[in-house]
């Protein structure tokens, strides 16, 4: 006698599908057309399955955006912290890019009305990508390539700062040359001697 099907092979491949399906709406349709019922019909799912592991479409795009990032929980260290400090950047733009099709914009548009949901990004995706990024700098710091004292919340500010000031303003994301121009400004600032 053969076994029954595994379950859970079933509900893996079933939460795949939902995560593809939910990103690919997005990227076609943007998300504020996303539907949980547009989500069930491309998973080839149905919409009670959806809302027994989700409780929206943020829920589902959170999961979706936390899988899909690139930089984990450990920072780049290559030794040159100005490219480290690009790929920690470049993460975040390619959440965001392209902004009228981006999950990662929707998502952040609709948790400034949904107190959860913020609170659920915050926790799962912001937090532990500012303690990757305050990681790498202790690192810098730790090799001399960053005072000891420079303060790793301003540079958060001002490295991030300027790529959410584009987004809300429409004024695109940075190109190569101001993306190094930005880091490289913002090194000089942390490094540069205390007035005495």
């Amino acid at each position: 006698m053969s076994p029954g099907p595994n379950a859970a092979r079933r509900s893996e491949s079933s939460r795949k599908a939902i995560l593809a399906a939910t990103e690919e709406l997005c990227r076609e349709n943007g998300y504020r057309k996303l539907t949980i019922e547009a989500i069930a019909a491309r998973a080839g799912v149905g919409k009670t399955t959806i809302y027994r592991w989700w409780p929206s479409r943020g829920a589902i795009v959170l999961e979706l955006l936390d899988e899909t990032a690139t930089v984990g929980t450990a920072p780049p260290n290559t030794g040159d912290l100005a490219a480290d400090l690009r790929a920690l950047l470049q993460e975040v733009i390619d959440i965001i890019v392209p902004a009228d099709t981006s999950p990662g914009v929707g998502l952040m548009a609709e948790s400034l009305q949904d107190p959860e949901l913020g609170r659920a990004l915050r926790e799962r995706l912001i937090e532990p990508r500012i303690e990757t990024f305050k990681q790498r700098l202790r690192q810098a710091q730790d090799a001399g390539q960053l005072p000891a004292d420079a303060d790793l919340e301003v540079a958060l500010d001002l490295l991030y700062g300027p790529i959410y000031h584009r987004l809300a303003l429409h004024l695109g994301m940075p190109d190569s040359d101001h993306l190094d121009a930005l880091i490289a400004h913002v090194l000089r600032a942390l490094t540069a001697p205390k007035a005495g």
